[in-house]
């Protein structure tokens, strides 16, 4: 083959490819929705509410809706209690602020029962709190997290169970967030930030970092 016909075939190729790509793209950007929807509905696991010893809120929620749809729980009849994850928080734990933001919506302090701890990440929450669970008796709880947390919220639990070689039967209850839905997350800043974050927290945890 001659340089000439060397030069053809990588135009030839280099055409092709672009044509290749273009498509693509355009194919990318016209499914975009059905894409965007799927990644944001794979953070998602709810499996709704049902009876069960407690419900177990978890920290890292500024806006008060974890605790609030946990105190919803109590109010509905599903569960007699909340035990409140209380990560560090301005000097104090997150739970004493939930606690104290639920009761000013009008729900009885007494429905609440903080747990404090200084653990930093989800995976060491969930063995924090298991352990509480376990001094408590609990036989069945209901994890109540935001919504774009409970997939990943719901395998660091069970892996926790396993670790500690089994543990109350569980149910993930989803909360709302202020700014992702599974379905429109892309249409905000805020929720791109919290998609995009949690997805990187999915990757790395899946890879041991």
């Amino acid at each position: 083959m001659g340089a000439g016909e060397e030069s053809a075939g990588r135009r030839s190729f280099s055409f092709k490819f672009s044509i290749a790509f273009g498509v693509l793209l355009v194919a990318l950007i016209l499914t975009s929705s059905l894409w965007l929807t799927a990644m944001g509905g794979a953070l998602v696991h709810d499996d709704g509410p049902a009876k069960a010893d407690i419900a177990v809120v978890l920290g890292g929620d500024y806006w008060g809706n974890r605790i609030l749809t946990a105190a919803g729980l109590v109010r509905d009849g599903y569960v007699p209690a909340v035990l409140v994850s209380g990560p560090p928080y301005y000097g104090g734990n997150e739970c004493d602020a939930a606690i104290q933001f639920a009761v000013a919506k009008g729900y009885p302090a007494q429905w609440f029962i903080p747990a404090p701890h200084n653990v930093l990440n989800t995976r060491d929450e969930s063995r924090a709190l298991l352990e509480d669970l376990r001094r408590l008796k609990v036989r069945s709880f209901l994890l109540v997290t935001s919504d774009y947390h409970t997939a990943r919220a719901r395998r660091l639990f069970l892996a926790a169970e396993r670790a500690m070689g089994g543990g109350p039967g569980m149910r993930v209850v989803a909360a709302p967030d202020q700014f992702f839905t599974a379905g429109a997350w892309w249409r905000n800043r805020e929720g791109c930030k919290t998609a995009v974050m949690e997805w990187f927290k999915t990757i790395t945890g899946a890879v041991g970092i």
